[in-house]
């Protein structure tokens, strides 16, 4: 993808692990996640990733409360393309796809692997959030056939290189479909390191004519988002993935990270796209609007 394309920001709105001890800004409610998704793409975001919550912070995978989501959403921003997390742990496959067959948002979060998933603390010498993220190839098939039924764009999430090549089975099966996008999902641990390196090695793995993100978790994000720009990829950002703005304040909102991101995109010469813009790139129709 040439340089000079406008950069797609996408904002991650809460995840389902950071929590208001560690950052008191965590969106929990469907109120608070939609008013967090207005602030971001008044900044200049063009894509809401979303994962909901229960209004304790747990995470919710139910119909309802994804539903009640997308409507407080689409209430304040009714062009916005909704990009709905299938990600979960100890639950059904079934029940990790069954918003998306019920709602029909633009785009859905899609896991190209499994692997370890944890954090680690060398203060205390501790794993936590030590699981294992199960997806093998028979769940990946099932999630895209689902997808592909609903009319919803699947959104690779990679966190490692072989990951990418994953995606190769269902291309030849006619299962994945262009346009093919790719998040490169960089420093959890049991995945790729988040390094410059790295990235470039993943940016010149994916299938030509790929729509690709870099996904950098913690502080070391800002300098993914550069490195990505300055290369042709697109960016997100957001309080699911880290929590401070490049000078190292924490954020207040998912808006001051995609102001910080919009800065950033256009002081290395390149400009935020538009949600039309968006749409246009990624081949999405207004079916959901």
């Amino acid at each position: 993808m040439a340089s000079d394309k406008k950069v797609v920001i996408t904002a991650a709105l809460t995840g389902v692990l950071a929590t208001r001890d560690q950052c008191p800004y965590i969106p929990y409610t469907p109120e608070e996640i939609a008013e967090e998704g207005r602030r971001a793409v008044e900044a200049g975001a063009s894509v809401l990733h979303i994962h909901a919550r229960q209004d304790n912070g747990a995470p919710a995978y139910d119909i309802e409360t994804y539903r009640r989501i997308y409507e407080e959403v689409r209430k304040r921003c009714p062009d916005v393309i909704i990009n709905f997390s299938t990600g979960a742990i100890g639950i059904s496959k079934e029940e990790r796809i069954h918003h998306i067959s019920a709602l029909k948002p633009d785009m859905a979060a899609l896991n190209m692997g499994s692997m370890n998933y944890a954090i680690y603390s060398p203060k205390t010498k501790q794993f936590y959030h030590d699981f294992v993220f199960q997806n093998p190839f028979k769940d990946i098939r099932f999630f895209l056939e689902r997808m592909n039924e609903a009319g919803t764009l699947p959104e690779m999430e990679v966190f490692d290189c072989g990951h990418i090549n994953n995606a190769m089975p269902f291309i030849d099966m006619g299962i994945l479909k262009p346009p093919y996008v790719f998040s490169f999902v960089m420093g959890v641990l049991g995945g790729i390191p988040a390094t410059t390196e790295n990235l470039l090695h993943q940016a010149r793995s994916v299938p030509p004519g790929s729509h690709w993100q870099v996904i950098g978790i913690g502080r070391k994000q800002w300098a993914l988002a550069a490195a990505a720009i300055t290369i042709g990829g697109h960016i997100r950002v957001g309080l699911e993935d880290n929590f401070y703005l490049p000078e190292g304040a924490m954020a207040k909102s998912n808006g001051e990270l995609v102001e910080a991101a919009a800065r950033l995109v256009r002081t290395l010469g390149r400009e935020p796209a538009t949600v039309a813009e968006a749409r246009q790139m990624l081949n999405l129709s207004v079916k959901n609007l």
